[in-house]
């Protein structure tokens, strides 16, 4: 499964960005939706692995130690520049971090994303009884990126997946919905 665009942006809205684990969660939801990334990608994720500027970018390193450059967005690059200087990172510090400066784990990127959910629901009623995981919005990324006319192979570049045909099931998915 995946989310409409209005889902989408209703989870990443839901957050309260007045509060510091609010704000890091809507910069959060943002990175994952704009990068597709792994659970396990966005934890590693490190202030110098994020690159901003004209071409902003984030180096993510996935399964099997391999390392991909994704685009950031500007609406992206902007939310996250916003949260580096709230938290003051160095080169070393997690990007997403617990309130005790640890990277943040699986199991609190669910709690954090099922809060969201939560407080998404009331004011997008298509999330109501949606089962929606942090996969979700790796699934997401792809579908938006191919209805959006991006071609197969980048977003299979974009996921790091290795070989296209693992992004195949997306070309299926979308041909079974037209």
């Amino acid at each position: 499964g995946f989310l409409s665009r209005q889902e989408m942006d209703a989870i990443v809205q839901a957050t309260d960005k007045s509060t510091w684990n609010g704000h890091r969660d809507q910069v959060m939801f943002s990175t994952f939706y704009n990068t597709g990334a792994r659970v396990s990608e966005i934890i590693a994720l490190t202030t110098d692995d994020v690159i901003l500027g004209d071409n902003s970018y984030v180096r993510i390193r996935g399964k099997g130690r391999k390392e991909r450059s994704v685009p950031l967005w500007k609406s992206t690059a902007k939310l996250i520049r916003g949260w580096l200087n709230r938290v003051g990172g160095t080169a070393t510090l997690c990007v997403f971090p617990n309130r005790r400066g640890q990277p943040l784990t699986r199991s609190g990127i669910e709690q954090r994303l099922r809060v969201a959910i939560g407080k998404a629901t009331a004011g997008c009623r298509s999330l109501e009884g949606k089962k929606v995981s942090v996969h979700t919005l790796r699934h997401t990324t792809a579908m938006h990126l191919l209805q959006s006319g991006v071609d197969i192979t980048t977003i299979a570049l974009w996921l790091g997946h290795e070989s296209p045909s693992t992004t195949h099931t997306y070309i299926e998915a979308n041909l079974q919905m037209k």
